[in-house]
């Protein structure tokens, strides 16, 4: 049968009876003549292209419709004819450390070695957790995001935490006058009795990294009733070494002449994260680096790594026999030795923990991060949870509980 051309058509015997009466049998109600011609009338209607005559017959199918609507329906094979225009790349913005925090409220303590300033995080009458950052940060830089993180948000409901500042290490803090002689460590640690008269704290659960660890270690030493407990991360037990010294020696020449530099920086961002941090989290670098080179007044942190470079031996030992361990011979409170695999403290921390007493201390090692708090701040926040409830402290789980499920069917 012919067919008008951009049509299909099936073959008759499919139709069925209907449409095959229609064209082929004259009808017996009208005349020969005119059955003939509407026969042929409707034979050539059922293969025309006309569009109405098309719609009304359900069994012609346009195939540019038909393409049209498969095109609609089904993904494209050439996709390579597609052009994009006006596409524009959209990045995230990088994390900013920014003190804008409504739940932290800053005061100054004023010392005998000069004012602090101390941020305030959590409700004043539950217990006390005082931290101290490390060399070239704050409170913002070293601790903002852990204690944002939604575990610690839980664990903030049972505790308040008083941040500690250096002397000029707070964001923004103005360059120290030159005769300011900068307290020694064991000065920095007398100051924090200054900070619990203030506000009325008589003992609180140290939580420090770094130089900051080693404060509230001597701290705890000097005023063992006055702490609870310690968590230590990355803490050094012992006096510079001459590689250690010499590197540091250089780094304050640089800062105070020239800035920061980027033997300074390079060696900042070993210290808080070791080696092959680029690869393991490029823009977590990027944020610190940044914050290195525009937030951090180089003079002020000259003098922190001067006087951290002049620290003496902690002068702690490990006592095993039971009759001396009143002595006081070692931290005689619990504490969380805690290091990240790949930190250049590791050493520093397991020579720490051959010092202390096994029975109330706990050397832990989080693998793949080096700086603890930001690479691996869940695993942290778990242990000082659970450190904490060892400790007869009351921390509600951040996680929901399991609630079981009963089977099916009757229960006897």
């Amino acid at each position: 049968m012919p067919a008008g051309i951009g049509a299909s058509y099936r073959s008759l015997g499919d139709l069925g009876e209907d449409v095959y009466k229609s064209t082929t049998i004259v009808d017996q109600t009208q005349t020969t003549g005119q059955s003939v011609l509407e026969s042929v009338k409707k034979a050539f209607s059922f293969a025309s292209p006309k569009v109405e005559l098309r719609k009304k017959d359900p069994l012609i199918v346009d195939r540019r419709e038909s393409v049209s609507i498969v095109s609609s329906t089904m993904p494209s094979d050439s996709m390579d004819d597609i052009e994009l225009k006006n596409i524009q790349l959209q990045f995230p913005p990088l994390r900013c450390l920014s003190r804008d925090d409504s739940s932290v409220r800053e005061e100054r303590v004023e010392t005998d070695k000069g004012s602090l300033l101390v941020a305030v995080q959590g409700n004043r009458a539950k217990p006390a957790i005082l931290t101290y950052h490390d060399l070239g940060l704050n409170y913002i830089s070293s601790f903002q995001a852990f204690f944002n993180y939604i575990d610690m948000r839980v664990l903030l409901e049972n505790f308040c935490v008083y941040h500690v500042n250096a002397p000029g290490q707070e964001e923004g803090a103005p360059t120290l006058p030159e005769d300011y002689v900068y307290p020694s460590m064991d000065e920095l640690a007398e100051q924090l009795l200054f900070v619990l008269g203030y506000f009325g704290l008589k003992s609180v659960i140290g939580f420090g990294v770094g130089a900051g660890a080693n404060i509230l270690a001597r701290f705890a030493l000097a005023h063992p009733e006055k702490v609870n407990a310690l968590c230590l991360i990355n803490c050094v037990s012992t006096q510079a070494g001459w590689i250690e010294w010499g590197y540091q020696k250089l780094n304050v020449r640089h800062l105070r002449s020239q800035g920061m530099t980027q033997g300074v920086l390079d060696y900042l961002m070993w210290h808080h994260f070791g080696r092959g941090t680029e690869e393991r989290n490029h823009d977590l670098v990027q944020v610190y680096k940044n914050y290195f080179e525009r937030r951090v007044n180089p003079t002020n942190l000259a003098l922190l790594i001067d006087s951290y470079v002049r620290r003496t031996d902690l002068n702690i030992t490990r006592e095993l026999d039971p009759t001396r361990k009143k002595e006081g011979l070692t931290l005689g409170v619990p504490v969380m030795n805690i290091t990240g695999a790949l930190s250049p403290h590791v050493d520093d921390t397991v020579t720490l923990n051959g010092r202390l007493d096994p029975m109330n201390s706990s050397w832990m090692k989080i693998s793949d991060c080096g700086m603890v708090l930001e690479e691996q701040p869940g695993k942290v926040s778990e242990a000082f949870r659970l450190f904490l409830q060892g400790e007869g402290y009351v921390v509600r789980s951040p996680r929901k509980p399991v609630t079981p499920t009963t089977p099916e069917g009757n229960c006897n």
